[in-house]
Order: C-alpha cells, then structure tokens, then sequence
C-alpha cells in the first residue's frame, strides 16, 4: 500500500484523496471536545456499557469463557432493538479476521450494540479500518480495541507461500499479502512454527499500528481512554488468549 499522501508529484492541481482523508480525520480530532459533540448528552442507551478500558476487557474475556463453558446467556434480542433504534455506545471494538468461523458476538457471548466490529481477511488495520476504529473511539466512546487473529488463518498461510514461491496471487488478493508481508516475512526469520508466529506477529503488528495512528486513537491511548490489545482466537476451544497488553 502506499504511503505517500499530499499532492500529485507531477500535477500539482490540488489535494489527493489521500490528504483530504488526513484534513477530514483532523477536523474530526480538533472537534473532540467542541461543540460537534456537545448535543451527544442524552443517556446512552445501554449504560451498562460505559466502562474504563480495565473493565470493558475484564467483561469481554468473562464472555469468552462463558463461551468456552457453553453457558452463554439468553439475550433479549427484542427489547435491544428497540433501545438501540436511536443511537448506540458499544464498549469495546475489534478487529477480527473475516474467517467463516470466528463470530466475536458470540466468543464474546455479548449482545446487540456491545461489539462494534471491523472484520478483514488476515485482521489487520488498513486505511477504511483505521478510520472505523476512529469513529468508534472519537464518537461511540469505545474504551478498547481488540485485534483478533486465529489459528490456521488462510490469509496468513496464503502470504507465507506468496513469498516463499515469489508469486503472486489473483485477483485483488495481493493486496492482503502487502499488508501481512511484514509479519510474515519476520516470522520466517525467527524459524520454529512459522504460521503461528506469523499470525501472532501480524496481531502485534496492528496493535501498534492502532496505537500510533494520529490524530485521534494515539491520544486516546496517551489520555488512558483507550487500550488497546491483542488476542488469538482457537478454533478448537474457542478459548481467546490475550498476547499484548497495553
């Protein structure tokens, strides 16, 4: 993917897509604790959402293991609609792998409108999630990020072999091996498991990148609104261990 962001190198008309994405992020950051957000002071609709980041995780690791018991809760579908019509204030967002069998609603056994979710084929953190992450935090109030691999990730093994083989895949796919390249590539390095420690890597990878991004999820974290943290979903068990903090 490109980093270059301003203006066009040989016509220099005006402003790429790219920098208006930065100008509007920023607006979007400089109107934090303004006025745009000022009329936002009716009670949110699930109070019980409103947590500090230590407890928003605290309650999104007790749903996993009743997840992994097999006695998650009967939730009220109905009525959760009906609170939720007119606004929502989830308390924790995740980035999670777009795999067929990993559904963070239920390994989280949460309900409507707990989890706001990003899902991408190998779970990393592109420019359109960053953005997500950044509406979630700056507008829903979300206290936590979770970055969410798994085992067996095909989008991770697909990237292994893209490299070894040096070809690469059809269609759009290739897009998803530049942006696991890094952790792929950094877990050939280290030998032993290489798929496991590359889809591990590839978490670690995008909790910093979540982290870092300026204007609005860095100052999050410097502020103590926002953790931001990593785990690995296994497919067996269901079980997600948690593998960074922070």
């Amino acid at each position: 993917m490109c980093e270059n962001c301003g203006y066009d190198r040989d016509v220099h008309i005006g402003p790429s897509r790219r920098s208006l994405i930065h100008l509007t992020v920023s607006a979007l950051g400089l109107a934090l604790g303004g006025a745009a957000f000022a009329k936002e002071t009716k009670p949110p609709p699930k109070p019980e959402n409103v947590l500090s980041p230590d407890a928003a995780l605290k309650r999104l690791m007790e749903g996993n293991a009743r997840y992994v018991a097999g006695v998650s809760r009967r939730h009220d579908f109905k009525h959760e609609r009906e609170a939720l019509a007119g606004g929502q204030n989830p308390f924790a967002a995740v980035l999670s792998c777009a795999d067929s069998r990993i559904a963070p609603e239920y390994a989280f056994d949460t309900g409507r409108g707990d989890l706001f979710v990003c899902r991408v084929a190998g779970n990393f953190a592109g420019t359109e999630t960053i953005a997500s992450m950044e509406y979630a935090v700056a507008v829903l109030n979300a206290p936590l990020i979770l970055v969410l691999g798994h085992d067996a990730c095909g989008a991770v093994d697909a990237t292994l072999k893209a490299i070894k083989d040096d070809k690469p895949p059809p269609g759009h796919i290739p897009s998803l091996v530049d942006a696991i390249a890094p952790a792929a590539k950094a877990a050939m390095q280290q030998g032993g498991d290489v798929l496991n420690n590359a889809i591990r890597q590839n978490v670690i990878d995008n909790i910093a990148k979540l982290k870092s991004a300026a204007p609005i999820l860095n100052a999050a974290v410097e502020q103590g609104k926002l953790k931001v943290v990593g785990g690995i979903y296994r497919l067996t068990t269901g079980t997600v261990d948690l593998i960074a903090q922070g």
